[in-house]
């Protein structure tokens, strides 16, 4: 507190204001204890000096998130900190660990997104802005770490909030440990499903707010050993019973009743309900409605919400009839019976209430009545049943009331805590406690004392947990702090619970005596407590009592006291309930136990709350306590109006102010040593000058000042108090001093400067003087000049004047006579011209006469010349009509010819195909009898051949020359007839040579023929199934492509890869399935050139070679996976494996085919290779593969129609492995020509043909796009958690150069190695940068995926260090801007190095943090305008992030301002503007994690790839099968 010696003329200080509570202002004079200050508002106040509090004028413009950092620790201060803030929308802050939240009345979404829980999810209490998550986050972190259970208690009166807190409580808890519990919901959402039928039910409209809850909730939320809610429990206190039967204006009852009124009109005509105006229990009051809130809607929604909880629908019904009957309960009135102290219901209305309330609750009416209207009292000798009159029955049928509906209540807390499920194997727990404020109004009752009792309790527990917290403080700060008093109020507990002599138990005492009356208990009362420094007697009043409790004295009236204590259920309401046929009403009122029955029928409420806080006070001391507090700035429930008296009370009322009281015993300043010496190293200018550790800076200053009482810790000063005003008065006597000195030296100096401006100023006097008297001669000769040229010009006007009028008179008279001579002219015309005109007419009358006579006469001889032609040609007619048979004939004979010619023509047409046919099988019995020639032929040459021969072993056989004459005639004759038979032979062979020569120029030309239809007819075809085959490429390729596109790489990404394999080789059998390559058996025919061999399997030609080449390739494929597995390097900047892939790929022409089983095993090894996803080696090896393979089957593949649709068209011989290698010893193939892989590819891959791929070869494309945006995605994220924790460690700067930078001014610039020191943890990023490249560029990946990279490493560091700035306000200084500069400037260095190949347009991902930063580090703040600021300085940042900074700001280094209050106001006021739009009102970035580039992009920025020279591995390199890979010499 301050004391009188503080305070000096010209000091800034506060003065209590009865108004606005406290109002800031300068003292002026000082007389004695006599203060008069001169105030902001313009008021003069005269205050004692003990009454008066000093201000800090050098607190930031924006407040502190922490009041524990507030130079003055007291009233003015906190409200003025907390309006500050308000005014900024800050709604949280901190008073050491506790929270107070001011509600905005107005939706804040974007504080309480998933973005923000995961920005405070983990980070240390006090590193962030305040916030409710971070409450959440250090209870549940407590709880992990310690394994204690942790409770969190929201307090304040209503409308303040408390319910949204708790919700955002249990949010953010699920958000941490939530899992999913049974039929799919967590156990938080069932929590908060859980909330609309607690509203319904125990909420109701108060004066300070619509929606207040009347009852108290203690969230006990259950947690397993790993962290997750596995169960939670709704505990309920002092639910407000007797709002059910009295409410005052303008309140209402509990909204379950209101909404039951508005149900769908079924109900309501079910439970007879109408009007809430018609119910005694609603209409003691004028308010049925709230505005903006349907009944109807909310009861469908509090029915849905019961569906949620578990409550059937046939407990439901049970529940709202319930409700019915209270409000029928409620409408009976009674009347004086016909005995004495008797009633009975008042009239026909109230039998049908009374009626209905039986039907309801399914009891008997007669016996309802006697429950009500008659008591039985059972004595030892006899039972009496005694009558009660009217007021003692209304009484009566109000307790039934209440008891039913506070046992419903809890029935549905019993029910909903069984569909949320407790966990019984539960260690842990984090309690939420939602419960009343503080309340002292007009009219304090029974529930107001309950009330308060528990906010004395709890405020004990607030009380012992401050000082806890203060002890804590001090311990780990090192410091004695054994002489602090502790405030405590133990005496008011006493007061109230004591055993005995309590209120409480004197209360319990008078209720149980029968003719005890609410006077006797107040005499009571004020003869036990006469003494009582906390009980006080009012003076006017024989029943009030007031306590003084740690919130302010509050006045009870003790008239219902005794009646609302009572709890006991009267028995005849016990049995007649407790039979009832409704199994559901009898179950509230299940049957006492015996003994209690006999025992006692009464029970106190204020026993059993005393008995239940102590349950909850016992779990709280259990668990480690968390504060909020929440605050109502308003009782009009508007946003941006902040009631200062208001908000004082219930900071009293929450404890807050006591908390400071705490506080204040001890050590209420506290300055860390660098803000210490900052501001008062002043005082004691050699303490900085010399090479002093700050600590011992910070004692010699306070030492010099002669302060005692002090206390110095490890990292801050600690300051009794009034000892800052002290230090304060010192510094502004200093700077006072300075100020005076610099003052007399500006006046000498500006008394000199006027002095020589004075003489400059006569000088230049008397010369303008002079000049003045010269220009005044002047002016005197100028008029004497100009008088006689006046003179002259008015003599010459007059004679000029009278010559013109002159000439002007000889004008007009000669212009009249000439017009007389003129108009006798005209007139003469005029009459010529009328003559002439008269006469043309006339003229023209005759010529036109005679002319219509001459031309009607003619016409008149044209008709009749006309008439006698025609007469003529009528006669020719009728001569030609005789003609017109000959001419029908002619036509008949004209269709006869055609029909005659079209027959012809059809006729030659199947002529033509007749003769087709002919040649056809023409044809083939050439082609045969050509066969059967040939044959023939081959058979007679061998005969000759033969022949020959046998003519040659018979002479070398003949016998010798003895028989010569014989022998050679014998032989002669045999040459010679073989001789001849030869020459037949040789004839009958040129003969059939001649004809086969003729069959075969017949075969050929009939060959060519067919040839050309066959052309002209497969052209045709071909131009057909091109034209169907385009249009449905183009149609599907639209509309699948796509979808299967996305569909296969998520497939490729998330399935393992033998989930590939099975998966995908089920789908290829299937399609192959269709395709018809099972089962189908083709006929060999003789013709080998016949096309019918190339569209069908042949099996028995097919199975021997198909099964060896299948066995060999599947040995070559498994040395090729071998091969792959291994790391093979790079060939230049070209990588191994992925060249070897798509040679051997193309090589076996599994591009083309529909079904094979590499694919999948080349990704099963890639798939296989990744798993260890921390070595970036290893995944930019392989993302430099497959991003070049891809590459490779971009340019090569390209859709088929066949392949892309449905396989089973345009098979070909190619399709299965005899037809490919047919076709490859047959001629030139169908893809690629393999001679040029090896020898002529110099032209690179375009310089090949594309494939037609069939589905395996597109399915094998998606995977690998897949994994290459799965490996860029590892790699990117490895690079995050590599940098993530370096980056929370640059965003401030480190202690040590805030002090430095503090001492600037005064000592020497630190050497480069402090520098460097200064900025390791950016050199760490830089150096992590760096080595990652340096990774990415040993393993050639391309540069297009590098930059790629970069740019989002760059993008998510500037979302991580712009988002922790505007979260943190420490960050938002001017020493912190320049510290995060110079780490900047490293970043931008390393991009300069690394050049834009690899960085690209990183460091423009920087923008936003590089202009927060700049906008830190400019000075001049305050000049500059709104329209500099967004547009110049800041044109990327939003309203909302220049708001959040220019309010943030705090300037460490020179205590410069941020921007002027205009600027403030103007944002505020575009902010307010664009407040629907959610997106705009979030002032934090989101990172980008999505795959920023697609194939196509991928392919147009690689360059061409040769692979020709590529040298194959050892593993293969001798292997014959892959002798195709070896480069070839030419």
């Amino acid at each position: 507190m301050g004391t009188p010696v503080n305070i000096i003329v010209g000091s800034h200080v506060w003065v209590e204001d009865p108004e606005i509570a406290w109002i800031d202002g300068q003292v002026s004079k000082i007389n004695g204890k006599e203060v008069e200050i001169q105030a902001t508002n313009g008021k003069k106040v005269v205050a004692n000096l003990s009454r008066i509090y000093p201000k800090d004028v050098e607190a930031p413009a924006g407040g502190v998130d922490d009041m524990t950092k507030l130079s003055y620790l007291h009233e003015p201060g906190v409200l003025q900190n907390l309006k500050i803030r308000y005014e900024l929308n800050e709604i949280y802050t901190y008073t050491g660990n506790i929270l107070i939240a001011i509600n905005p009345f107005q939706r804040l979404p974007h504080i309480y997104d998933a973005h923000m829980m995961q920005q405070y999810k983990g980070a240390p209490f006090g590193e962030l802005s305040p916030h409710v998550f971070a409450v959440a986050d250090v209870a549940y972190r407590a709880m992990i770490n310690e394994g204690k259970s942790n409770s969190i208690l929201v307090s304040g009166e209503s409308g303040a909030g408390k319910t949204e807190t708790t919700k955002m409580l249990m949010r953010y808890l699920a958000f941490l440990g939530g899992r999913v519990a049974t039929e799919g919901r967590t156990v938080e959402q069932q929590v908060l499903e859980s909330n609309p039928v607690l509203e319904a039910f125990g909420n109701a409209k108060t004066v300070r707010n619509n929606n207040s809850s009347r009852f108290g909730k203690f969230v006990e939320i259950q947690f397993d050993k790993q962290g997750r809610i596995s169960g939670a429990a709704i505990r309920t206190y002092l639910l407000e019973r007797s709002r059910v039967c009295q409410i005052s204006d303008p309140e209402r009852n509990y909204h379950c009743f209101y909404l039951l009124c508005a149900a769908p009109q079924e109900e309501i005509e079910k439970y007879k309900l109408g009007n809430p105006k018609s119910f005694h229990y609603l209409n003691q009051t004028n308010c049925y409605e709230l505005v903006g809130v349907s009944d109807a809607h909310d009861y469908l929604a509090t029915r849905r919400a019961m569906d949620i909880v578990g409550i059937s629908a046939k407990e439901q019904e049970a529940i709202f009839r319930v409700v019915a009957a209270i409000l029928h309960l409620g409408n009976i009135e009674f009347t004086k019976g016909k005995e004495v102290d008797s009633s009975v219901p008042k009239d026909d209305k109230a039998k049908f209430h009374l009626k209905m309330t039986a039907e309801l609750l399914m009891c008997d009416m007669n016996a309802l009545e006697d429950a009500l209207c008659k008591r039985v009292m059972i004595t030892p000798e006899e039972i009496i049943k005694r009558s009660l009159d009217p007021q003692s029955a209304a009484v009566s049928r109000d307790g039934l009331a209440k008891t039913i509906y506070s046992r419903l209540f809890d029935w549905l807390v019993d029910k909903i805590n069984n569909s949320i499920g407790q966990d019984a194997n539960s260690k842990s727990l984090i309690g939420v406690l939602d419960i009343y404020g503080f309340e002292s109004f007009k009219t304090n009752s029974f529930e107001q004392f309950c009330i308060n009792f528990t906010n004395e309790k709890l405020q004990q527990h607030f009380n012992q947990h401050v000082f806890k917290m203060e002890q804590e403080e001090y311990t780990k700060e090192e410091i004695d702090w054994s002489y602090i008093e502790f405030v405590d109020n133990q005496d008011v507990l006493d007061l109230i619970e004591r055993k005995p002599g309590g209120i409480v138990a004197l209360l319990d005492e008078a209720c149980m005596f029968p003719k005890s009356t609410h006077e006797t208990f107040a005499n009571r009362l004020y003869q036990t407590f006469k003494n009582h420094k906390r009980f006080i007697k009012p003076k006017l009043s024989r029943t009030d009592f007031t306590i003084a409790h740690y919130a302010g004295e509050v006045l009870y009236q003790s008239d219902q006291f005794l009646d609302k204590n009572k709890d006991y259920v009267v028995p005849e309401h016990q049995d007649l309930l407790g039979v009832s046929k409704c199994s559901f009403v009898a179950g509230l009122f299940p049957p006492l136990k015996e003994e209690t029955s006999k025992s006692s029928k009464f029970s106190s409420i204020g026993s059993r709350f005393k008995l239940q806080l102590q349950q909850l006070m016992e779990t709280l001391n259990s668990t480690e306590p968390h504060y909020i507090r929440c605050v109502k700035p308003n009782n009009l429930l508007k946003p941006a109006i902040f009631e200062n008296v208001n908000i004082m009370q219930q900071l009293r009322c929450g404890g807050v102010l006591e908390a400071i009281r705490i506080s204040m015993a001890g050590y209420p300043t506290r300055k860390p040593f660098f803000e210490f010496t900052n501001r008062f190293g002043l005082l004691a200018p050699e303490a900085l000058e010399g090479n002093y550790d700050e600590k011992v800076a910070c004692k010699k200053i306070l030492e010099k000042k002669g302060l005692k009482g002090f206390q110095i810790g490890k990292t801050k000063v600690f300051l009794r108090a009034g000892q800052m005003a002290e230090l304060d008065a010192r510094r502004a006597e200093v700077l006072s001093n300075a100020a005076k000195t610099i003052q007399r030296r500006i006046r000498t100096h500006q008394a000199q400067k006027q002095f020589i401006a004075l003489r400059k100023a006569t000088i230049v006097v008397q010369s303008i003087w002079r000049g003045r008297l010269a220009c005044k001669r002047f002016e005197n000769m100028k008029r004497e000049a100009a008088a006689v040229k006046i003179q002259k010009h008015t003599r010459r006007h007059h004679a000029r004047k009278t010559y013109n009028s002159l000439h002007y008179s000889v004008l007009v008279l000669q212009t009249g006579l000439r017009a007389m001579v003129a108009r006798k002219q005209f007139r003469f015309r005029k009459q010529t011209k009328a003559a002439i005109i008269i006469q043309a007419w006339w003229r023209c009358y005759k010529a036109a006469s005679y002319y219509k006579k001459l031309k009607r006469g003619s016409i008149v001889t044209q008709c009749r010349w006309r008439g006698r032609i025609a007469k003529r040609e009528l006669r020719k007619l009728k001569m030609a009509s005789r003609e017109t048979g000959a001419l029908k004939e002619a036509k008949d004979k004209l269709e006869k010819h055609v029909e005659e010619l079209t027959w012809r023509l059809q006729l030659e047409k199947r002529l033509r195909t007749d003769l087709e046919e002919a040649k056809a099988q023409e044809v083939t019995k050439l082609q045969n009898s050509l066969q059967e020639m040939q044959s023939k032929v081959d058979e007679t040459n061998a005969l000759l051949v033969k022949e020959r021969e046998a003519v040659k072993k018979a002479i070398e056989e003949a016998p010798p020359v003895i028989k010569e004459t014989q022998v050679l005639v014998e032989d002669t004759e045999k040459i010679n007839s073989l001789k001849a038979e030869v020459e037949g032979l040789k004839d009958l062979l040129n003969s059939e040579k001649e004809r086969a020569d003729d069959y075969e120029k017949k075969y050929n030309e009939a060959q060519e023929s067919s040839a050309q239809r066959g052309k002209k007819l497969e052209e045709a075809e071909k131009k057909v199934q091109h034209f169907q085959e385009s249009l449905t490429r183009l149609e599907e390729k639209l509309t699948n492509l796509e979808s299967e596109n996305q569909v296969l790489r998520q497939q490729a990404v998330s399935m393992a890869p033998n989930k590939f394999l099975s998966g995908r080789s089920r789908s290829i059998i299937q399609r192959g399935g269709e395709s018809g390559h099972y089962g189908g058996e083709a006929k060999p025919t003789v013709d080998l050139h016949s096309a019918s061999l190339n569209q069908r399997d042949s099996s028995e030609l097919e199975d021997k070679p198909q099964k060896s080449l299948n066995e060999k390739q599947q040995e070559n494929q498994e040395l090729l996976i071998r091969c792959i597995a291994q790391h093979l390097g790079f060939a230049g900047n070209r990588p191994i494996a992925a060249c070897i892939i798509y040679k051997c790929l193309l090589q076996w022409r599994s591009f083309e085919v529909e079904r094979t089983s590499v694919f999948d095993r080349i990704i099963q090894t890639i798939g296989n290779a990744i798993e260890t996803q921390d070595n970036n080696d290893i995944l930019a090896y392989w993302l430099s593969n497959a991003s070049t393979l891809l590459l490779l089957l971009q340019r090569t593949l390209k859709a088929s129609g066949a392949a892309g649709m449905t396989p089973q068209r345009r098979r070909s011989s190619s399709a299965t492995l005899f037809g490919r290698m047919t076709q490859s010893f047959r001629g030139t193939p169908q893809g690629v020509n393999l001679s040029m892989i090896n020898g002529g590819m110099s032209g690179g891959v375009d310089s090949l043909r594309q494939v037609e791929a069939k589905y395996p070869a597109l399915l094998f494309k998606q995977q690998l796009t897949a994994y290459v945006e799965k490996i860029y995605g590892m790699i990117r994220d490895n690079l995050k958690k590599e940098i993530s924790p370096l980056l929370g460690l640059c965003i401030q700067a480190p202690r040590t150069s805030r002090a430095s930078l503090v001492k600037g001014s005064s000592r020497s610039v630190g050497n480069t190695e402090a520098q460097k020191a200064l900025i390791a943890h950016w050199q760490g990023i830089v150096k992590s940068l760096g080595n990652f490249l340096n990774t990415l560029k040993a393993n050639h990946v391309p540069p297009f995926l590098v930059r790629k990279v970069f740019t989002q490493i760059f993008s998510f560091i500037n979302v991580q260090l712009f988002n922790s700035l505007l979260l943190r306000r420490e960050c938002c200084s001017f020493s912190n801007g320049e510290y995060v500069k110079a780490g900047l400037a490293e970043l931008e260095h390393w991009c300069y190095k690394a050049t834009d190949e690899y960085a690209g347009s990183s460091w423009d991902e920087l923008k936003h943090i590089r202009q927060a930063i700049g906008f830190l580090v400019i000075h001049q703040k305050p000049k500059k305008t709104l329209d500099e600021i967004s547009h110049d300085l800041c044109p990327v940042l939003s309203i909302q992030q220049l708001y959040r900074i220019s309010t943030m700001y705090w300037d460490d280094k020179y205590g410069t301002h941020s921007v002027s209050t205009d600027v403030i106001s103007n944002m505020r006021v575009l902010m307010t503007e664009d407040s629907n739009n959610a997106v705009s009102n979030s002032f934090l970035l989101d990172d980008d994690s999505s795959i920023p580039f697609s194939v196509d992009d991928l392919s147009k920025s690689m360059e061409q790839i040769d692979i020709a020279d590529i040298e194959p591995p050892p593993l293969i390199r001798e292997n014959s099968g892959f002798s195709f890979l070896l480069p070839r010499s030419d």
